[in-house]
């Protein structure tokens, strides 16, 4: 099967597919958390000793007893036997935005010859894959490779379900032998540990006398795409890059601005209530659903959660994804920039602080410039991000954002915070020394008699900005598609307490010195926007001119690719800045850079090899065989004594040679190994590779829209971004 027959025959797979069939919606109440051990049934299977302990814990981080333990483990493996579970695992997030499990049987044997399930304590708490085979940094040598997993009773486990049986998740961390995180949920819990401790101090500095332990919140909205597996399955860019490495525009793409927010295709609505009933099973909170801006992509966003068990719930959400799009007939695509010339997908991770007893406390409420616990804390963030910008572009790179950072539905790679007009003006106050009232957003009244007024926001939305104030919470907006939120988030919890640790050292000499609390809180937040002020941005940081100012008058960085954000883990200021905070060591700093840049150069050089070969054994024949059947056409019409206009024959045999004359220019690239060090390889990759790979699919692009349509091996846009 070549060529157009393969597309048709994938086409009338799909449009005489047999929908899926799901069970008919039930209500939240009846599915909400069935599948997860969490309070409300730890508390009717524990005594109350036991549940006042691990609801402590759960609610403050307090320690948990051995003791605790055991009854806890005991009543999971009943809840979960129940439900047919027979193996448990410790699910674990290691250094590559993936998940990782290893499965353990209840099962154990007597003398006797007859087996029992068994469930302890310890076998909770503590697990232990193999530590060296996964990325690690250079942390540990393959020779030395115990590692363990310990169960984090701060995130319920949970019971997934696949058609292979069911097995109970314990979320936990992942070390190793010495003690360094080899993982992603070990920094995220020490950040939000530090967040806390520099966070106490400045409020119990404010008067606040009752301080609730603190934590910081995720909402992380989560974008993507669709393509038929029919499709899916005759493009090995698309099955291994998990992006199109060749495709020539469709006639139509996302010009008319149809599909943003538009009715939903009836298959993948069916795919999205299968989904979310899934979700809703394993208590995550999935609250929007929608038609992005491009063609075949969507969005789905769940409620604020505490940000750990958001991390955890993130990671879930993708799996779960995966596998229900597949049983829809679905390949789900997480990459950040899957098909050219249309919108890319992000990650906008929606970060706030607060406990109960002071709240949301980037939360201004109707008079900010009142309300000085938050002037603080804002001001934090705002500092924190002018110092560390490099971090978090580092935090996001990946060689799938470098697609999309700084292109038109992506924020660009000069890290800015946007206020909004009334914030940005109580601020500007501050710097002149002052704190005075401003106004609010007004009422909006849209001159219909039918419509009722409303309160306007103070202040508009910046979709331009990558750190963006959104009325009660901070949006980093340029977090990859396929990334893990607890990177972004350690970077946000860590910068903020460092800059909460300045605030209170700068706050205490102030009261010391005498001034009254809002003079000092003035005083300092003065000083801060002195030094840090040049970070806050409400225009477009689209236009060329910001680029400019940013850089020769603000003295932002732009650093636009990987190779270019990832030496920042090894700066001096990042390397202070945790092992200040106690987040990461020196070592496990280095073991980020080593693991991500390794991820960096195999995804690059996966993508090069697949160029390599898909142009040699897939593009290239199909344009030389159409040349032949053009050659036998032209030959006979001459025959006929009829003259053929060859111009398209022509621009073909043009376009083939200058496309396997950059493949070959491609091959000997990517077999260049003699690099100073990592850095030196990395910058080869970003400049000289991908700018080969870029040469070679102009051409085979260009060959798209001229070889005969139905010799074109590849399923096109239009078909995958149109067709469901």
């Amino acid at each position: 099967m070549s060529g157009n027959e393969s597309r048709n025959q994938a086409i009338y797979q799909i449009t005489n597919r047999e929908p899926t069939l799901v069970d008919k919606p039930k209500s939240l109440s009846k599915i909400w958390a069935q599948d997860v051990f969490n309070l409300a049934k730890m508390e009717e299977a524990l005594s109350k000793s036991a549940y006042k302990a691990i609801k402590k814990t759960v609610q403050t981080g307090a320690p948990l007893d051995a003791a605790t333990a055991d009854v806890v483990a005991a009543a999971m493996k009943e809840w979960a036997t129940k439900k047919g579970v027979k193996f448990f695992s410790h699910i674990f997030y290691p250094m590559t935005n993936a998940t990782a499990e290893k499965h353990d049987g209840f099962v154990i044997t007597s003398p006797d010859g007859s087996c029992i399930t068994e469930f302890t304590g310890s076998l909770l708490i503590k697990g232990e894959p193999d530590g060296s085979s996964f990325p690690n940094g250079s942390l540990r040598m393959t020779n030395a490779a115990r590692g363990y997993t310990a169960w984090d009773p701060t995130s319920p486990a949970y019971i997934m379900h696949t058609a292979n049986g069911a097995t109970l998740m314990i979320p936990s961390v992942f070390m190793s032998w010495t003690g360094e995180a080899l993982d992603k949920k070990i920094p995220l819990l020490r950040s939000n540990a530090a967040m806390n401790t520099a966070a106490q101090k400045v409020l119990s500095l404010m008067g606040e006398t009752e301080i609730a332990p603190l934590n910081s919140s995720c909402g992380a909205e989560q974008e993507y795409f669709l393509v038929d597996e029919n499709f899916a399955n005759s493009r090995p860019d698309l099955l291994l890059a998990g992006r199109t490495l060749f495709g020539a525009p469709s006639p139509k793409g996302q010009e008319f601005d149809d599909h943003y927010f538009g009715a939903i295709p009836p298959r993948v609505q069916v795919f999205m209530q299968d989904f979310e009933d899934r979700l809703y099973k394993l208590g995550i909170p999935a609250k929007t659903h929608h038609n992005e801006v491009a063609p075949g992509q969507f969005e789905i966003a769940p409620y604020y959660e505490a940000a750990n068990v958001a991390a955890d719930h993130q990671q879930l959400l993708m799996t779960v994804m995966k596998i229900t799009a597949k049983e829809h007939g679905f390949l789900c695509l997480l990459h950040e920039k899957p098909f050219a010339g249309i919108n890319g997908s992000g990650k906008h991770v929606n970060w706030s602080v607060g406990n109960p007893t002071q709240g949301n406390l980037l939360d201004p409420g109707k008079t900010p410039n009142e309300n000085l616990n938050f002037l603080l804390f804002c001001g934090a963030v705002i500092r924190g991000v002018h110092l560390h910008g490099p971090l978090l572009r580092a935090v996001i790179a990946s060689a799938g954002n470098d697609h999309r950072l700084g292109a038109n539905e992506a924020p660009p790679a000069i890290l800015s915070v946007y206020l909004g007009d009334q914030l940005e003006q109580v601020y500007s106050d501050i710097k002149e020394g002052k704190l005075e009232a401003v106004a609010d957003g007004g009422e909006m009244d849209s001159g219909l008699s039918q419509i009722l007024n409303f309160t306007r926001d103070p202040g508009d939305r910046n979709r331009t900005s990558p750190f963006a104030f959104t009325g009660n919470r901070f949006e980093f907006r340029a977090v990859g598609s396929a990334q893990s939120v607890s990177g972004p988030l350690v970077a946000m919890n860590t910068m903020l307490a460092d800059s909460l640790n300045w605030i209170a050292e700068k706050l205490e000499a102030a009261l010391s010195g005498g001034a009254d609390k809002n003079a000092a809180v003035i005083v300092v937040l003065k000083e801060l926007m002195e030094l840090h002020g040049n970070a806050v941005f409400g225009g477009d940081g689209y236009s060329a001119e910001w680029h400019k100012a940013a850089v020769e008058e603000r003295g932002l960085k732009n650093i636009p690719t990987t190779a270019d954000a990832l030496p920042a883990f090894q700066s001096d200021e990042v390397k202070a800045l945790f092992e200040s905070t106690g987040v990461l060591s020196a070592v496990e700093l280095e073991s980020r850079y080593e693991v991500y840049s390794e991820q960096y150069v195999l995804s690059i050089e996966v993508e090069a090899k697949l160029v390599i070969e898909m142009a040699k054994t897939t593009i290239y024949p199909a344009a030389s065989t159409y040349m032949m059947d053009l050659a036998t056409t032209y030959s006979g019409m001459a025959q006929m004594g009829l003259e053929v206009d060859k111009t398209s024959a022509e621009v073909v045999a043009v376009e083939t040679n200058a496309m396997m004359a950059a493949v070959a220019k491609l091959s000997t690239a990517i077999e260049k190994e003699d690099f100073a060090n990592i850095e030196e390889h990395m910058q080869f990759l970003a400049n000289d590779v991908c700018s080969l790979m870029a040469e070679v699919r102009l051409h085979a692009d260009t060959l798209e829209g001229e070889v005969a349509d139905d010799m074109w091996p590849l399923a096109k846009y239009r078909e995958m971004l149109f067709i469901k």
